[in-house]
């Protein structure tokens, strides 16, 4: 190991010693690849470290001191890794921006965090900084990666990718041991990334994580086994995809890439994850319920398209894995003979094929977490071999709270406490509360918000609400602030009514509404794709998505998978109206946050009209009665 690499920490390590130490010993072995003209590229752990060492190296000729703020707007890409990992190196802190943030998000999360240098991915992401840079007195820079369409660009603040890196050479020449310096004095508690909450309760808040927040999470999910079970090595493939500003997807890429040597392949961009998935086959798969439904979907939307006799076949391999999925959710996800015996059935029949054709083939291990999954949708790959583990988390504490295990694997729970961790449910509310070395240093600059969460004993107060299942596995009940509460004091979880109907290939979007009404309906967003296929299967014209959302015959559509979803609860939670979005829901227009999840409360106030108009007994919007609700009392 050179003078110019950080030195090795006793108890506990960072991501740059980690990458550093790996660079020493397999300078050659292959670590990264990145699509580039159609080609799959070699990055090697030699290159990786150079680069991470060259950037830290740039960034610290261009001002950056300890403690200062760098952030960072692009699709996951090796850059990405080289200016977060070397900004850590020289002590400094980042700040992950989702590529969808408008501008006037970009100038919030800027100015809020203090940022002095951005570093920007392509002409749309530096068009969007220089319309607020203004608004943002600590920016300093403005670092671009692709020149097409900046390189003409007269501005002062801004610097290529290529002229950023020269000056990294000349300071690394300067002042070759600044790294090892800054490695030396690297502290447990030294904040190393913002994480930015996503909004769906107010203004983003800036969570830190320190360098003992991310050690341990590497050590509990990475190398304890707590994201993938059994522990990812370096023989495992991964596909990066989920935006890196994710805590989930940081630990999935950047950590466990760091701690066990797994190979990442970045995705093309989110639209190419399902070509991508073909063509890498990873070995290890984490993926947010949209991702799963999305798969599913498309699968249905595929089969109802293709050949008499492949939908035969599809029919009968789907009973032979519905009987499959059904056994392994009674055994905790253990194969028995029987098992073993219908897969080897279905494997050449269908199973083969269809996990090629999905990307899943090699598949060992498989994660969902970030929102709540269909059952349903976990049977599906359940049967077709594909065991997804469930697990629980957020950035406060840094992904670590819950997962389901091999072999103990109980559908609709987040599985059991990793080791190390302290987990109870408040015996008033029964909300889910963690402790551990995870639980972050609290929001920036937000002491008040801070308080809020996490109390004087050191508990975090995620605001889930929770219940033990067999005494062992947790299962999440809601969000606290969305437990609706009906005008005859039913306490309802929305949560899985919406996951229920989104099982359906056909609705994208479900939220259910009834807090302090009489009954509940809901808003219902539907999924083009697999509706548009519907439409024109069943020869139905229409031109935009409003034209196919109001047609009778696609309402008629909706309505029967509301009265199917409604089959299978109480009366109380059936769902008695629904009124169909007249629009896709826009991360642009305020309604998603960036990774995906419902504002609802945005919802409501933009969709107000439909929400009175269900509950005034008229019918002035697209959508449908189930039931004589003005008879019906709770």
């Amino acid at each position: 190991m050179t003078t110019t690499e950080p030195a090795r920490l006793r108890d506990w390590d960072t991501i740059p010693a980690r990458i550093a130490e790996r660079a020493a010993q397999h300078p050659d072995r292959v670590c990264l690849r990145e699509k580039r003209l159609g080609i799959w590229q070699d990055i090697s752990w030699r290159e990786y470290w150079a680069n991470c060492r060259l950037a830290g190296h740039a960034l610290a000729a261009l001002g950056v001191e300890p403690g200062d703020r760098v952030a960072i707007q692009s699709e996951n890409r090796p850059e990405w890794l080289y200016v977060d990992v070397g900004a850590v190196a020289i002590r400094a802190i980042t700040v992950g921006l989702y590529s969808t943030n408008p501008a006037p998000e970009i100038a919030y999360l800027l100015r809020d965090s203090g940022a002095t240098v951005l570093v920007a991915e392509d002409q749309e992401q530096v068009d969007k900084a220089l319309e607020v840079e203004a608004q943002c007195p600590d920016l300093r820079w403005i670092v671009y990666l692709e020149p097409r369409g900046v390189r003409a660009y007269d501005h002062p603040k801004l610097l290529g990718w290529t002229e950023f890196l020269d000056r990294g050479r000349d300071h690394a020449a300067a002042q070759p041991e600044l790294l090892a310096r800054a490695g030396a004095a690297a502290q447990a508690d030294d904040v190393v990334t913002l994480m930015y909450t996503s909004g769906t309760t107010g203004p983003p808040k800036g969570a830190m994580l320190t360098v003992r927040n991310v050690d341990f999470a590497t050590r509990t999910l990475i190398l304890g086994g707590g994201l993938y079970d059994p522990a990812p090595t370096e023989d495992d493939v991964v596909l990066s995809y989920l935006p890196l500003c994710h805590v989930v997807e940081r630990a999935a890429t950047e950590w466990g890439n760091a701690a066990a040597g797994t190979t990442i392949h970045f995705a093309e961009s989110i639209d190419t994850v399902q070509a991508n998935l073909r063509e890498v086959q990873p070995t290890l798969f984490f993926g947010v319920p949209r991702i799963w439904e999305k798969i599913y979907a498309g699968v249905e939307v595929r089969m109802n398209a293709a050949s008499r006799l492949k939908r035969g076949t599809y029919r009968f391999a789907m009973r032979l894995a519905a009987r499959i999925g059904d056994e392994l959710v009674r055994t905790e996800g253990n194969h028995t003979a029987r098992t073993r015996l219908l897969y080897a059935l279905g494997y050449p029949l269908l199973f083969r094929a269809l996990r090629d054709r999905i990307g899943l083939r090699k598949v060992r291990a498989a994660s969902s977490g970030a929102a709540p999954i269909s059952p349903d949708v976990l049977r599906f790959f359940f049967g077709i071999g594909v065991v997804i583990c469930e697990a629980y988390g957020m950035t406060e504490n840094a992904a670590v709270a819950t997962s389901n295990r091999r072999g103990r694997v109980k559908l609709g729970t987040v599985g059991e406490p990793h080791a190390g961790t302290e987990l109870r449910l408040d015996e008033r509310t029964n909300e889910i509360l963690t402790r551990h070395p995870g639980n972050f240093a609290g929001y920036w600059r937000k002491p008040g918000a801070t308080a809020d969460v996490v109390d004087g004993d050191g508990w975090l107060h995620t605001g889930d609400v929770g219940t033990w299942v067999d005494g062992s596995h947790l299962k999440i009940v809601d969000r606290i602030k969305d437990v609706i509460i009906t005008a005859g004091g039913k306490n309802i979880a929305p949560s899985e009514l919406e996951n229920a109907l989104k099982t359906s290939p056909y609705i994208k979007e479900a939220v259910v509404v009834g807090d302090r009404r009489a009954y509940l309906t809901a808003l219902i967003g539907i999924e083009p794709d697999t509706v548009g296929d519907w439409a024109q299967r069943a020869r139905i014209p229409h031109t935009t998505y409003r034209d196919l959302a109001e047609k009778e015959e696609v309402l008629t559509l909706v309505q029967d998978v509301i009265k199917r979803a409604n089959a299978k609860v109480a009366r109380v939670e059936q769902i008695r109206k629904f009124r169909v979005i007249p629009k896709e829901l826009d991360h642009d227009d305020g309604e998603l946050t960036a990774t995906q999840k419902v504002k609802r409360a945005t919802l409501h106030e933009r969709f107000a009209d439909l929400v009175e108009d269900m509950y005034a007994n008229r019918t002035d919007f697209p959508g449908g009665d189930l039931a004589e609700v003005h008879t019906w009392t709770n």
